[in-house]
């Protein structure tokens, strides 16, 4: 009976994967649609080194001008707040780096810091900046320290908001990237509970992840080619010492962290205090990994007092 039983299971593999395919599938949005909904004024589109690059310039032209870059997964969005905030009296430039929102894949398919560093770079030279303050959360304050290391002549200070670069339980230097094989079929899939599930260790207070907010993350994902592109960055990037680079930064840095951030816990601030010559910390009580989107106001105050100290 238990032979019977594996020989019709064995049998009927092929249609059960075929079905759960088709259940768990889940395409691209269409770029007119997702444009539409989240690239209205004062979003641009420029044509930069190959990419078709998603950005937002505002503010005055002639004020100190700050560039903002964000975390894993994320979008220009995560800044919109704060943004709004500060563009009275700094020129504030966010951007969706390659492989994220509505820039979308890189036609490179190079997703190294390297190449952000350059689009960087473009992009400076596109909008006639000979020097920016350097504002990044995560992932993007991983490549706004690299970028000031690469090119101190190019930043006037920088802030790094819970910033990714020192090693951690199961991420070593020097080692291989391991992508794990269930997440090789996210260019096909995105289960509304495990992006839920991973967005919301985010948030101190997870009353922020509004269904506006968790809408506009998940379109951010199904922009084309991004979940691909999301694969292939993890697949591409090895951890690499950072004392050196790190060392070599001779510009203010403020760190900003929140206390409850169960992502990069705000213990890892000290190695950062340690390896950087001119660096303080300032933490965020009750807040999580996105000060920017769970308290905007504070977080505006404070880069409005380190941008503008003598």
């Amino acid at each position: 009976m238990f032979r019977r039983v594996m020989v019709y299971l064995l049998a009927a593999l092929p249609l059960l994967l075929v079905l759960a395919v088709w259940w768990l599938y889940t395409p691209d949005k269409p770029r007119a649609e997702l444009e539409a909904r989240h690239a209205a004024a004062p979003s641009q589109f420029v044509e930069l080194d190959g990419l078709r690059l998603h950005l937002r310039d505002t503010g005055p032209r002639d004020a100190p001008p700050v560039l903002f870059l964000h975390g894993f997964g994320s979008s220009l969005h995560t800044w919109e707040e704060v943004a709004a905030a500060l563009d009275r009296d700094f020129r504030v430039i966010r951007l969706d780096l390659p492989g994220f929102g509505l820039t979308g894949a890189d036609r490179t398919g190079d997703y190294s810091d390297a190449r952000s560093h350059a689009v960087i770079l473009a992009l400076m030279q596109r909008l006639g900046l000979a020097r920016v303050a350097l504002v990044g959360s995560s992932m993007g304050g991983r490549i706004a320290w690299s970028f000031a290391a690469a090119h101190p002549d190019r930043v006037t200070r920088l802030v790094l908001m819970a910033p990714d670069g020192f090693a951690s339980p199961g991420i070593g230097y020097d080692q291989p990237p391991r992508v794990p094989l269930l997440l090789r079929v996210l260019p096909y899939t995105l289960p509304e509970g495990m992006l839920r599930g991973s967005l919301r260790p985010a948030y101190g207070n997870p009353d922020v992840l509004t269904e506006a907010l968790f809408e506009r993350y998940r379109d951010m994902m199904l922009a084309p080619g991004v979940r691909q592109a999301i694969l292939d960055r993890m697949g591409q990037h090895m951890l690499r010492p950072p004392e050196p680079l790190l060392a070599r930064i001779p510009v203010p840095v403020l760190l900003l962290w929140g206390d409850r951030d169960a992502m990069v816990p705000v213990s890892n601030a000290q190695d950062y205090l340690r390896a950087l010559p001119d660096a303080r910390l300032v933490t965020l009580p009750g807040i999580g990994h996105v000060p920017m989107e769970e308290t905007p106001a504070e977080v505006a105050r404070v880069l409005r007092d380190f941008l503008s100290a003598r």
